[in-house]
């Protein structure tokens, strides 16, 4: 095993992390983090293992990442209520949903399949092939840096054609995105229950269907979307007059006149200007909002449209009493689970682990997101300074936001420097040695 350490509370969590395992394995959660954390070039597996120190026990750790996969669920929770306890969310909890693939090599990869590519590139490569992950993150607000993603756990997207191979060999049923992302919900707002602050799911348009949104509000959640620009609006009911005798039956939910947006969108009159804090600055919007009801969320929601340079923009909320601006946050906060996919991607090398076997690749996935929210973890109370040394490029803004891999060059650096004041430290060494020790220091991290 490789001699440098964590900081101690970010040993502390990932022990913390390895409860819900046996016994006999929660202790290689460990130093697989840390050959991960360390490893350079392609992140496969055996990068992780050379960079810990752990190539004469591989065979362990290949058997411990397929039994990871079928606990995630239970480490992911752990997990959550870290989170909750280090970061203060706010006045709500808001959560990021959405699917991302991960592009794989071979045919004897299990759940790997075509899926569309959401960044065809200059190729025009519309599908690719790979896994697709429908994931889950939890959108804070820092005081300095704006809106940071924290992933949480994730589900493994199949397609139904290529499900039976799976469900003979482990029992793998089929299921849509939407059960998906719906199945995530819930298992929020279990362990959620005894929280005070309410749950907010803000996600793309194409979850915004009736199978997601009925069960997301059965759970007790709030959901924030993209609306079609056609979709199927109807008026809010009007109450009965006061004298009017009662009618038999229940209250009618939906109103009797249809809503269209492209209307309402292009009158003149009802606009307004407003400055919100978006994308950690200051925005002002113009836009429009109403009640309204709509069939697949099961009754009243707030729409919200806003005029852009290129045209206008519909969202909707199912708390009615919702305001603009918590509307309107919620959209832009989502765009940090985005930042996420590509930072597990880029910075960790999530899909790259070149595992075949199904549960091995939902743990090796799930070590990138469990990964990069511990960085940011310790990263949250770190000053500017320690995350962020731009003295080396003087073309660069000393004052941009530390971005991710900022974040994993800090904390190797704190890793390293701990590991050379165990060894005595730098005084003891020649001049010479002392500066060569630190320009190797600022290669490596």
């Amino acid at each position: 095993m490789a001699g440098w350490q964590l900081p101690a509370e970010l040993t502390l969590w990932i022990l913390q992390l390895s409860q819900p395992l046996h016994a006999r394995v929660g202790g290689r959660l460990l130093p697989l983090f840390l050959g991960m954390l360390f490893s350079q070039g392609r992140r496969t597996v055996t990068s992780w293992l050379r960079a810990g120190g752990l190539q004469q026990d591989f065979r362990l750790y290949y058997y411990f990442l397929g039994s990871l996969g079928r606990k995630v669920q239970w480490v992911a929770t752990v997990l959550l209520h870290r989170v909750l306890k280090v970061i203060e969310p706010g006045e709500r909890l808001l959560f990021a949903l959405d699917d991302t693939p991960t592009a794989r090599y071979g045919p004897y990869v299990e759940g790997a399949g075509i899926h569309h590519n959401p960044t065809p590139g200059p190729a025009e490569q519309k599908f690719m092939y790979g896994h697709l992950w429908v994931t889950l993150s939890l959108v804070v607000r820092h005081p300095l840096w704006g809106a940071i993603g924290l992933p949480l756990r994730a589900l493994l997207y199949v397609r139904q054609k290529q499900i039976r191979l799976l469900h003979t060999l482990y029992r793998v049923v089929f299921r849509t995105k939407l059960d998906m992302a719906a199945d995530l919900v819930e298992w929020l707002a279990e362990w959620l229950r005894r929280t005070a602050k309410p749950l907010w799911i803000v996600a793309d348009g194409a979850y915004a269907k009736r199978p997601f949104l009925r069960r997301v509000l059965a759970a007790g959640a709030v959901v924030v979307s993209r609306l079609r620009k056609d979709a199927a609006l109807r008026s809010v009911p009007t109450p009965p007059r006061s004298g009017q005798p009662k009618k038999r039956g229940r209250k009618r939910k939906y109103g009797q006149q249809r809503i269209s947006l492209a209307k309402r969108a292009g009158h003149r009159q009802g606009w307004q200007k407003q400055e919100f804090g978006l994308y950690n600055k200051t925005v002002c919007k113009t836009y429009k909002t109403f009640l309204a009801t709509y069939v697949p969320a099961g009754g009243l929601i707030r729409v919200v449209l806003v005029r852009e340079d290129d045209g206008w923009v519909a969202y909707f909320c199912t708390c009615a009493e919702a305001s603009v601006a918590q509307i309107l946050e919620a959209v832009a906060d989502r765009a940090a689970i985005e930042q996420d996919f590509h930072d597990i991607k880029e910075v960790h090398g999530a899909g790259q682990q070149q595992l075949r076997n199904y549960w091995a690749n939902i743990a090796a996935y799930h070590m990138t997101l469990w990964l990069h929210t511990l960085v940011e973890l310790w990263a949250w109370c770190q000053d500017h300074a320690t995350l962020s040394d731009r003295s080396a490029s003087p073309w660069d803004k000393p004052e941009r936001r530390p971005s991710h891999a900022d974040r994993c060059k800090a904390l190797r650096r704190n890793c390293l420097q701990t590991a050379i004041r165990g060894v005595g430290g730098l005084r003891s060494l020649p001049r010479k040695f002392r500066s060569l020790v630190r320009h190797l220091l600022g290669v490596v991290a």
